[in-house]
């Protein structure tokens, strides 16, 4: 009895000391189909570069190397000439090599406001929407944001302080090789838009408008200065000062004052003085630096824009109607990809006055919804019955990649659920 209890214990034993054995064998198969079939994928999109990320900053590091910033002399004010930025600026991004690749065309938006309250009982409320659809662009795009609400020069104020605003970036951030400044009182009303940077590579400073209104007829109205791109160079620092030599802070700016009203027949302001200056850079510079873009709304009124909103909306509706891939769900952190989609599409779409693409910047000029001091031609409640279309309209391709939509341009307070596969 004792025998066969032996036995089978040993029988037992015997196929114990086998378990690990197969175990292992199972283990090693199921890994080697596993690498078959993943890791060849593996090798595939290492192959196609599918899945290669843009480099992360180096946030944390800063070498303890001297740099324009150790100076006494350094500044961030106009009254603070920089000599030598171009080199300057490229040494530090050669010892912050995180931040180098790429550096052409990153930009730096900044944007601002007065101080104190508005002193509308829905300024307020307005000019935190407008700062929303501001941020909302920054996130898709990866684009970082400065909103200024301070007077960094107390001479320059109102619509002269942005002056002092964009100097203080260009030196806060040398990162950033372009800087767009862009009104409080203007929207971003097509947030997959980038802005083409190659067609600027021969130019320092781009603002909307048209060139033959500016440099034959002299009208200062030609453009205007509440979007507008400046390159972070030496150039540009040169451009600004003077640019603030015409303003309220500078000794010079009765004699400004009088050489813009002769021009220009009307009295001195940071857009009056924006155009002497394009006109003078045309006149007198061998080397253009300007650039007065018309192709797209870098700045566009808003009366001529907000009626059009609803058939555009239509018009981008038929194309996602006979494309699939565009109706397609996704992360709101690969946005871009489907605005490159997109923009094959728009080929015919024209820009500007009378075409059915979605206006880049739309500027509610005139309507002051802070202030109060409108355009006598414009109403209260037309400016806010046409801000609160802009900002739903551009708020739609926000929300959107929540799942949700503003089924009426004209109520912001209700959304309705986006259906899947909408809207075919």
């Amino acid at each position: 009895m004792a025998e066969f209890v032996h036995a089978k214990w040993r029988k037992l034993t015997n196929f114990m000391l086998n378990l690990p054995f197969i175990f292992l064998a199972g283990v090693l198969t199921v890994l080697l189909l596993f690498w078959a079939f993943f890791g060849s994928t593996h090798i595939f999109l290492d192959s196609c570069k599918c899945y290669q990320s843009k480099p992360a900053f180096n946030l944390q590091f800063d070498p303890p190397v001297t740099t324009f910033y150790n100076y006494p002399s350094f500044g961030y004010t106009i009254d603070k000439p920089i000599k030598n930025w171009d080199q300057k600026r490229k040494t530090w991004l050669s010892l912050h090599p995180s931040f180098e690749q790429n550096s052409h065309d990153r930009v730096f938006i900044v944007t601002g406001s007065r101080s104190t309250p508005c002193k509308g009982p829905t300024g307020d409320h307005y000019l935190l929407r407008f700062y929303r659809n501001k941020v909302d662009y920054c996130r898709i795009h990866g684009y970082d944001i400065f909103y200024n609400n301070v007077l960094l020069d107390p001479s320059m104020p109102a619509c002269w302080a942005k002056i002092a605003t964009v100097r203080a970036a260009m030196v806060a951030h040398p990162e950033a090789e372009w800087i767009w400044w862009i009104d409080e009182d203007a929207i971003i009303t097509d947030m997959e838009y980038k802005i083409p940077f190659h067609k600027y590579k021969d130019y320092n400073f781009v603002v909307h408008g048209w060139s033959k209104l500016v440099y034959e007829k002299k009208r200062w109205l030609g453009l205007n200065a509440g979007s507008f791109l400046i390159r972070n160079c030496e150039w540009s620092l040169d451009f600004l000062e003077s640019w603030a030599d015409m303003g309220p802070g500078s000794q010079n700016y009765e004699k400004w004052a009088q050489v813009l009203m002769d021009v220009f027949k009307y009295e001195s302001n940071d857009q009056v003085a924006l155009a002497y200056l394009l006109l003078k850079d045309h006149e007198e510079s061998l080397e253009k630096n300007i650039f007065i873009e018309k192709g797209y709304y870098l700045e566009g009124y808003w009366v001529t824009i907000v009626d059009t909103l609803k058939n555009v909306s239509e018009k981008y509706l038929e194309i996602e109607t006979t494309d699939r891939l565009l109706r397609r769900r996704h992360a709101e952190i690969v946005s871009e990809s489907y605005g490159m989609l997109r923009e094959a599409l728009l080929k015919d779409a024209g820009n500007e006055v009378g075409t059915w693409r979605r206006p880049f910047v739309t500027h509610f000029a005139g309507c002051q919804p802070c202030n109060g001091k409108r355009n006598p031609l414009f109403t209260g409640k037309g400016c806010m019955d046409a801000m609160n279309k802009a900002l739903n309209f551009a708020d739609n391709q926000v929300l959107r990649n929540y799942g949700f939509v503003h089924r009426n341009l004209s109520d912001s307070s209700v959304v309705s659920p986006l259906p899947f596969d909408c809207p075919a």
